[in-house]
Formats: structure tokens, C-alpha cells, sequence
């Protein structure tokens, strides 16, 4: 791992905060991430010293910020006991969808962000899942205001199954690599949820627009990995 934010998934159940770190590394293979679910006994509820204990194994092992998400309401609690114990500014609570939230946070880590950065995506979570055409409107609306110099290209979607996790991680990674605002069909490309909540499958047009200095850089990137088909081809 060598991604310098770290993140921490609370849950009352050892079994989803494991899925859900399972999901989410797969979004992002340089991310340390922790579960911190159940009891020490096996039960449903949430321990403050497997959450500390993971928090803690995080910034000894070399991270620079850890972020915790939490699935209900004890579980924050107990979260929240462990950063104030702590009393240290690299760990941070953020208030997110749980696996969404986890997702987010981890393609954003993967990405260099910093703790605000990852809790920044973490929180926009289920918006970009809920209506993913408002994000395309805002998103666009601000590149056109930024520049009138856009790079566009269309591609279509190779991949039989679509644009689900996997593509879509790759391709908001791709885009967040470069100094360049990117949108695929009105939705910020750096954010996989709102690339998934697009819902597009094999065969769709992806129409791609960039400002910025490596705006053609960026787009000539993910374009090669649309028509390579991500790899899975």
C-alpha cells in the first residue's frame, strides 16, 4: 500500500465492514484499508479498541491521514470516542453512505488526495448515485464557464458489461491524473460514482470534454483505455 490516506470502515457487523473494504480496495489496490467491525467475541455491536486499534496499526504503518466511516448510529458514537481520545488532527470522522461513501473515499485516496479531498468525495456520494444529472449540469456548467478552449472526443463503449465498478474506477482515476477538468456525458469524470450512475452498457457513445493545460493528454488517456476496454477484453 503507498497511498498516504488510510481509511477505516466501522460497522456493526464484522461481515459488511469486511465486504465493504473488500469492495472498496478493489477500487483501489494502493489504499490501506481497515475493517473495524463487530465485537472482540464475534457479536453484532462495535468495539472502541478494534477501532482504535485499526486507527492506531494505520498511522504506525506510515499513513498521513486516516478517515473513518461509520454504518449506524452506535457505531459512530464509538468512532467518535476513538478521534476525541486520540486528540489527533490526521484522524478524521466523515459522514458518508457507508459502501458508497467507502467507494468514493477510496478512489479518491488512490487518486493522492488528502483527508479533506476524501471526505469531500465520500460526502457527495449519494448525490452522484441519486441524480447523477444534476452533477452532469453543475459539472459541465463550470467547465464552460471556466474556459471556451475544450478538447472533445467521442468514443464508444466497448466493454460488454458497461461502465460498472471496475471501467468506471479506472477511468475517474485516469481523469483525476492530469491537470485538466474532464466530463463524460455531462458528469465529472473523476468521480466513479457519478460515472456508474450513468448506468451505460456495451456499446454506448461516450462524449468527453477537457479544459485545463493537459486537457488533450487527458482525454487521448482515457480514450486509449475506453477502446482497449479497460483490459477486460
Amino acid at each position: 500500500m503507498s497511498a498516504a490516506t488510510a481509511l477505516v470502515l466501522v460497522s456493526h457487523s464484522a461481515q459488511l465492514a469486511a465486504g465493504a473494504v473488500e469492495v472498496a480496495q478493489q477500487m483501489a489496490p494502493d489504499v490501506d484499508i481497515r475493517a473495524a467491525g463487530g465485537t472482540e467475541d464475534g457479536r453484532i455491536g462495535t468495539s472502541y479498541d478494534l477501532v482504535e486499534q485499526a486507527v492506531t496499526a494505520l498511522l504506525d504503518g506510515g499513513a498521513t491521514a486516516v478517515a473513518i466511516l461509520t454504518d449506524l448510529g452506535s457505531a459512530a458514537l464509538t468512532a467518535e470516542s476513538v478521534v476525541d481520545v486520540l486528540d489527533d488532527d490526521r484522524v478524521v470522522m466523515v459522514d458518508a453512505p457507508f459502501v458508497e461513501g467507502a467507494v468514493a473515499a477510496a478512489v479518491a485516496a488512490q487518486s493522492g488526495g488528502d483527508a479533506g479531498a476524501v471526505g469531500a468525495a465520500a460526502r457527495t456520494a449519494i448525490d452522484s448515485f441519486g441524480d447523477s444529472a444534476t452533477v452532469g449540469a453543475g459539472s459541465a456548467g463550470d467547465v464552460a464557464a471556466e474556459a471556451t478552449d475544450a478538447v472533445e472526443r467521442s468514443v464508444v463503449l466497448r466493454n460488454r458489461l458497461g461502465l460498472h465498478a471496475r471501467p468506471a474506477a479506472t477511468l475517474a482515476r485516469k481523469a483525476a491524473d492530469f491537470d485538466a477538468e474532464v466530463t463524460l456525458n455531462g458528469v465529472d469524470a473523476a468521480s466513479v460514482l457519478a460515472l456508474m450512475g450513468l448506468g451505460l452498457t456495451g456499446g454506448a457513445e461516450l462524449h468527453l470534454r477537457a479544459t485545463g493545460p493537459q486537457a488533450a493528454q487527458a482525454l487521448e488517456a482515457i480514450v486509449a483505455d475506453v477502446e482497449a476496454g479497460f483490459g477486460e477484453e
